[in-house]
């Protein structure tokens, strides 16, 4: 019950990681709200989470969204204990197929509206709060066809990294968490081909040290660790879970 009476927001808590990381801090005693931009996923993993979860359909790359969302929570709990900024997309293009249209939908998501949804909701949070930004793996591996997605991760690394020094004054911790592959529908959604996949999957599972993937629970138990005052020494890092894939 490390979040019994706190308010924990999960950008992007709809599924996957998001989703994992919601249904573990409603049982350690947390009162959750969710974002998402798919209205059927949303309503499932509210009921999933719990009563009393409040599942708020936003896309984290309109900022106007984001204003509204902040405006529904700060009615509902009036405050922001944890943020969890999760919400992302994933694909592969290679150089010569990225288009200014593919490199802006890419960055506004994984990016820019991730540091806006930081900004706006740090008007609601205090002293003891926790931000959590999800890079990946990607920024400090090269895969080819993934120059985009990765150049957004390594931003997020750096926000966490200097937004913690810029909140550490007001007792507010920002991290980041580099997942390395887990098993979510980021992966179906990546534009792989179905054909493709099985092939796709067997070369990931051979690149990683542990030989497999990462359950989206294996990551939300990192998420939570950073998010609680067990890790309330901790700021400006970016811890990985990766099955050592980084590492060696």
């Amino acid at each position: 019950m490390r979040f019994k009476g706190r308010i924990a927001v999960v950008l992007g808590g709809n599924s996957g990681i998001g989703l994992a990381s919601a249904i573990e801090f409603a049982r350690e005693g947390a009162q959750v709200v969710i974002t998402g931009r798919n209205p059927v996923t949303l309503a499932a993993a509210a009921e999933e989470i719990g009563a009393g979860t409040l599942a708020l359909q936003s896309d984290i790359s309109d900022l106007s969204a984001l204003d509204i969302a902040m405006a529904r929570i700060a009615e509902a709990h009036g405050r922001i204990d944890v943020l969890f900024v999760n919400a992302g997309i994933g694909a592969f293009a290679p150089l010569e197929e990225v288009t200014e249209a593919y490199w802006d939908t890419m960055l506004d998501t994984n990016l820019k509206g991730p540091f806006f949804a930081v900004q706006k909701a740090v008007p609601l949070m205090g002293a003891g709060g926790a931000v959590v930004l999800t890079a990946s793996l990607g920024h400090v591996k090269g895969i080819a066809g993934n120059s985009v997605y990765a150049a957004a991760k390594a931003g997020l690394r750096a926000l966490a990294r200097n937004l913690g020094a810029e909140l550490v004054g007001r007792g507010i911790r920002v991290n980041s968490f580099s997942p390395g592959p887990i098993d979510t529908p980021l992966f179906s959604r990546s534009g792989i081909p179905e054909s493709d996949m099985p092939g796709f999957r067997a070369f990931i599972e051979g690149a990683v040290p542990m030989k497999r993937f990462g359950t989206p629970q294996e990551a939300a138990r990192a998420v939570l660790f950073l998010a609680s005052d067990d890790a309330s020494f901790i700021t400006g890092i970016d811890m990985f879970v990766d099955g050592g894939a980084a590492s060696f």
